[in-house]
């Protein structure tokens, strides 16, 4: 076991504080990751706040993790001390149910995937995430981070980038294909970036046009204010896909007026409440509404190659662990540009 420093949620809406945490010692299939840096995202306050569910604490949030392997297992060969890495939202799986054998382990089929933190490993114990100096990770969880790509701008690619990534591949945005991304904040602005690389022509929906300049930079085509009324109006029967980034409640029904026939909206937001969708938006034109849940081992380390490839990373405000909670609260209040990161040398 070794000791380390981390930030943790003590109880549920409490602030975080500074304290340590045991991580096991390194096995036969591990390595020990020496942290550089963590995003922080709207997820992480979901549960610290027990929004999603309750949770399990003192929470260490954190699943945004780029840093550098320090130490190996003896079984261990993907990796070696010095390599650049990352770890997303999960931890482990069953490893072999028919979904973990596709590379889906997001989805797998006995009992889910062992999320990074606010969860409970096969040995019992709480997982806790990258608000922290150090973390052991089985090998087959672990992510190469290109040399492309810097460890600070790649970290929130865990998490916004295989998000918007992964729906975006399975829906087959690309040339010829007009995608709405709604939402310019931490998730959307790495939609915004990966359509736009993919070939797809793309369109923000954001509530003001605020941040019309930030989403035509990115790589956005077309930029409109859903506040406007003419808005759903004028785009009726425009995409083939609308992803949706926001994790508070919508007009369903007029977002999926915006779809073309066979159109999907692809929500990756999730609300605290329940939604409702009135089956009338989707009948006559064959419309879909999905979602999506991050994405697989493998299709991670493909979205971070293509990242890299295409000079992908995200938009971040580098923050001291001293400024947690007050970056918790600015991502409440929407007054991020788009990603916060750690500097978990400050921890």
């Amino acid at each position: 076991m070794t000791t380390v420093a981390a930030y943790a949620a003590p109880a549920p809406k409490a602030p975080l504080e500074r304290t340590t945490i045991e991580r096991r010692a390194v096995g036969d299939h591990d390595v020990l990751i020496d942290i550089k840096f963590a995003g922080i995202c709207h997820s992480d306050i979901h549960q610290a706040q027990d929004g999603w569910r309750p949770g399990i604490f003192p929470m260490v949030p954190g699943h945004e993790i780029a840093g550098v392997v320090s130490e190996v297992g003896s079984e261990v060969t993907r990796f070696a001390v010095g390599d650049r890495v990352g770890v997303g939202c999960m931890v482990d799986s069953c490893r072999t149910c028919d979904n973990c054998a596709a590379g889906l382990e997001q989805y797998c089929l006995k009992g889910g995937p062992t999320w990074t933190y606010n969860d409970t490993g096969k040995d019992g114990e709480p997982t806790y995430g990258g608000y922290s100096e150090k973390v052991v990770v089985d090998e087959n969880f672990v992510v190469r981070v290109p040399e492309g790509l810097s460890l600070d701008v790649a970290a929130p690619l865990l998490c916004a980038g295989i998000t918007t990534y992964s729906p975006l591949r399975h829906w087959n945005a690309g040339p010829g294909k007009k995608v709405a991304v709604v939402g310019l904040g931490g998730l959307g602005h790495m939609g915004v970036k990966i359509a736009h690389a993919l070939g797809a022509e793309v369109t923000v929906l954001s509530q003001s046009l605020r941040k019309k300049d930030d989403g035509l930079r990115l790589g956005a085509d077309h930029y409109h204010a859903t506040g406007d009324p003419d808005t759903f109006e004028k785009l009726a029967g425009t995409f083939d896909i609308i992803l949706n980034t926001v994790s508070a409640p919508l007009d369903f029904a007029a977002y999926l007026s915006l779809l073309r026939t066979d159109g999907t909206m692809v929500n990756v937001g999730l609300p605290e409440e329940p939604v409702q969708i009135v089956l009338q938006s989707l009948f006559g034109h064959r419309r879909s509404v999905s979602s999506s849940g991050i994405g697989g081992i493998p299709e991670t380390q493909e979205m971070l190659d293509f990242c890299a490839e295409h000079g992908l990373g995200a938009e971040i405000e580098l923050i001291s662990a001293e400024q947690i909670n007050e970056a918790y609260e600015r991502v409440q209040a929407s007054d991020v540009r788009y990603r916060f990161v750690i500097d978990v040398a400050t921890i």
